[in-house]
């Protein structure tokens, strides 16, 4: 369920087939990013939700059974004075959603931060129980939460646990539904200034009569003080369009000329609202949190290695280099097996097709065209993401990948960009259509824009095996220690370009001044490993494979057709690849180079299979015995060291694949920007071939 009107508006919790039983209630759950809250939800209702350790990666609002009730995992938010997407999901729901009771989960490493949000939920009044989390971290930092002394400061149920060691877990099981038949708190009177306060009292009377008990008067007050026109709108829709035909707006116009004839105009009023939370937030902790003496902090200390100027890059060189060693030498011997597998599996369909007495035609379309490519982009994509994606997963897991997007933000802030495109690039490695879902955390719309246009220009999981190949064949024969390190080079190239990219879109088509990047930092966590596998496999491996595998079994009896269809004695591939010619040697490579990307289109994996094929004018994919037949084959055909890296260049740099493009036109809302996609990296590409070929070819 995407974040929309109707899964965050009133009827939102009738929209699920997951229902509260006989008495039951709706409970929202609500927190800041990277506190573990959807830990804490997995944890309540048994269901095992993906847990992001970077800000933003809950989109989407999960649901579960809590015993008879349902319990509505919100997406993580700081405050509910929304400038995010994230955030008025969150705001929304918790005012005007139907929620019951609020069970507001905090980090007890951090207590100070989650305040406001905890103080600005208390401010509505309700029911509301503070889960304070990750207290076994706390404690290995000296840090103590006094869960009595917090409970008596806010008025309301305050439980310490460990989710992720389910230390606690039948306290707050215990203390959610004592707090649902516990009497509805009053609203928590946070002190502003003086001249908000006698704003707030000089509306309250017209406020009262509004609300009616559907909502606080005080925060409505404080609300029509901010001005924010998103929210008053929503607000009269909530109380049925009574806002506007009522006294309060004329009102609060009035009071806003008497705050801002003393200085206190808009920006300055949410300032003087901000402090006054943050402030309250401070007096409380100062009760309730004891910090041991003498603590420095482990995590800022390898911060400043991880994260410093010096060391920084290098460190992120390194992890990304060992990631692709591990995957090369990891992978060759599973491939090797899975090709071997798959092989019989074809036989096995050749038999079967004759036995029902399928025509020739047909046995070369389903066997030699539908699954000979569908066999090959499996045991090509399969074992290398096995292994990529869990280490990955493992480097999210950490709470390494946060850094990364610190480390590289002000290199995007100098192409008018969001640090946050980081997280999306790395996103990007894995999957190019996944990257640009993960833009969804951006919240501008130009740099969403921006991010998602150049995805592209990270090689996806389905242009390793080529680019492992030709580095191996052609630049680094034996072992897997130089091929990985090449291939870090090319990312970092790719990166370079993904950054001179998104400086030219910002320079001309989507102008505009970057926005204001917030990253928390999570705590460096000791990862889960069972966790993390079943993660990086089911949601991430074997997505990605089977999206690949239906394009590439339709595209594979294509290839096919065109192969064994001649015209003039010669196949309909082989005329294609002619034509296409003139353009490929301009470029650096042939027809057939040219051809093998165009028909890849659907997937990326089946370039290099394709070109041989028209190299060799089989009416079929055919499967070659290793890497030293391979450049044996290309060899024959003109290749160089000048048209590998060519053909490395094109593979790095072209139009990305049809699911991404699909999924750009899904989530810009247009044609034009998956076209502009498809064109950017195509073009920077094709410049590059060109001048690689002036020079060396």
């Amino acid at each position: 369920m995407g974040l929309t009107g109707s899964s965050t508006g009133r009827g939102a919790s009738a929209e699920t087939e997951l229902r509260p039983g006989a008495g039951g209630s709706v409970i929202a759950l609500a927190g800041n990013p990277n506190v573990g809250k959807s830990t804490v939800f997995n944890g309540l209702t048994g269901l095992h939700q993906h847990t992001g350790n970077w800000p933003g990666k809950t989109v989407v609002n999960a649901r579960g059974r809590c015993g008879e009730h349902l319990l509505v995992d919100l997406p993580g938010c700081y405050s509910l004075m929304a400038r995010s997407a994230e955030e008025e999901v969150a705001r929304d729901f918790i005012c005007f959603g139907g929620a019951d009771a609020v069970v507001i989960v905090c980090d007890a490493c951090c207590l100070e931060r989650n305040m406001n949000l905890v103080l600005q939920t208390l401010e509505l009044g309700g029911r509301a129980l503070v889960c304070v989390n990750l207290v076994d971290e706390a404690a290995r930092k000296g840090i103590e939460v006094d869960a009595a002394a917090l409970s008596a400061r806010l008025g309301m149920p305050a439980v310490c646990v460990s989710a992720r060691t389910r230390a606690g877990r039948e306290s707050l099981l215990a203390a959610i539904p004592e707090m649902l038949v516990s009497p509805a708190a009053e609203s928590y009177a946070i002190p502003y200034p003086a001249p908000v306060e006698a704003a707030v009292t000089a509306l309250l009377p017209a406020a009262e009569k509004l609300c009616a008990g559907r909502l606080c008067p005080r925060w409505l007050c404080l609300r029509l003080l901010e001005n924010d026109d998103t929210l008053n709108r929503r607000i009269d829709a909530f109380l049925g369009g009574g806002l506007f035909g009522s006294a309060l707006p004329t009102l609060t116009a009035a009071e806003r000329e008497l705050l801002a004839a003393q200085g206190i105009d808009g920006e300055r009023l949410k300032d003087m609202l901000v402090s006054a939370i943050m402030a309250e937030g401070e007096s409380v902790c100062a009760a309730c949190v004891r910090r041991a003496a003498g603590y420095t902090g482990r995590d800022r200390r390898v911060d400043r290695v991880v994260t410093g100027r010096l060391l920084g890059y290098p460190i992120m060189l390194a992890l990304l280099a060992m990631v692709l060693y591990l995957t090369i030498i990891g992978a060759n011997y599973p491939s090797e097996l899975l090709s071997r597998l798959l092989s019989r599996g074809e036989t096995a369909l050749n038999a079967l097709l004759a036995a029902l007495g399928a025509p020739d035609w047909l046995r070369g379309l389903l066997a030699e065209g539908a699954y000979r490519v569908l066999a090959w982009v499996v045991s090509v994509m399969l074992p290398p993401m096995a292994i990529f994606f869990p280490l990955f997963t493992l480097l999210e897991d950490v709470g390494y990948l946060p850094r990364v997007a610190y480390n590289l933000d002000r290199p995007f802030k100098r192409c008018h960009a969001c640090g946050k495109q980081a997280l999306t690039m790395c996103m990007g490695l894995g999957c190019n259509a996944a990257g640009v879902v993960g833009c969804r955390i951006i919240d501008s719309p130009r740099e969403r824009l921006l991010a998602m246009l150049t995805n592209a220009f990270m090689p996806c999981n389905g242009r390793f095996p080529a680019l492992i190949a030709l580095i191996t064949m052609f630049f680094a024969a034996g072992g897997a220690f130089v091929p990985a390190l090449l291939l870090t080079g090319v990312i970092a190239g790719a990166v370079l370009l993904t950054f001179a990219a998104t400086g030219l879109l910002s320079a001309t088509l989507l102008r505009g001044l970057e926005s204001g990047f917030v990253l928390e930092l999570p705590p460096y966590r000791m990862p889960q490993v069972g966790q993390v596998l079943v993660r990086s496999i089911f949601d991430r491996t074997l997505f990605v494979l089977g999206r690949a595998a239906a394009v590439a079994a339709p595209a594979g009896a294509a290839i096919w057709a065109l192969a064994n269809i001649s015209v003039g004695g010669a196949s309909l591939l082989q005329h294609a690849a002619d034509a296409l010619d003139p353009v490929g040697r301009l470029l650096g490579m042939d027809g057939a180079i040219l051809l093998a990307f165009i028909l890849g289109l659907p997937a990326n994996e089946i370039v290099l299979p394709v070109a041989v094929m028209i190299y060799t004018a089989q009416g079929g994919l055919a499967p070659l015995g290793g890497l030293a037949s391979l450049r044996g084959v290309l060899a024959a055909n003109g290749w160089t060291q000048a048209t590998a890296a060519c053909v490395m260049i094109f593979s790095l740099l072209h139009w990305p694949c049809s699911t991404t493009l699909l999924t750009i036109k899904k989530e810009s809302g247009g044609m034009r920007w998956a076209v502009l996609a498809a064109a950017l990296p195509t073009a920077f590409g094709a410049a590059l071939c060109v001048l690689v070929n002036l020079l060396f070819g």
